[in-house]
């Protein structure tokens, strides 16, 4: 006994959803994860324009100084009594800084009573 088995062929209309699912996963995947992060960088970039000399800041290695000098790109920063360190501003970190400083970045570190 033969037996036949007939395979149907996917509509026409399977190439569209499947088009649709493919751009559904690129908008998801450009909302969460493309989006905020051209945000937090836009952000970083005007903290970094904003750089000013006497700042108190934290570079992103966990540095704390207060800017002597900026030349260009360059930031001269004093992290002890007459000890000096140049880092680009691309290395400060405006997220450390304000958790360690606050939103404007001239105050003392903050104190936490335990």
């Amino acid at each position: 006994m033969q037996t036949l088995i007939f395979l149907q062929a996917p509509g026409g209309n399977a190439g569209m959803i499947q088009m649709l699912f493919f751009a559904a996963i690129i908008l998801v995947f450009w909302l969460f994860i493309i989006r905020p992060q051209t945000k937090r960088q836009k952000e970083q970039n005007t903290f970094a324009s904003s750089l000013e000399k006497g700042m108190d800041v934290v570079t992103a290695s966990g540095i704390l100084g207060r800017i002597n000098k900026i030349d260009g790109e360059i930031v001269t920063l004093e992290v002890g009594s007459k000890s000096y360190i140049r880092l680009t501003k691309s290395a400060i970190s405006k997220d450390i800084t304000e958790q360690v400083y606050g939103k404007d970045g001239k105050k003392g570190p903050v104190e936490t009573t335990d």
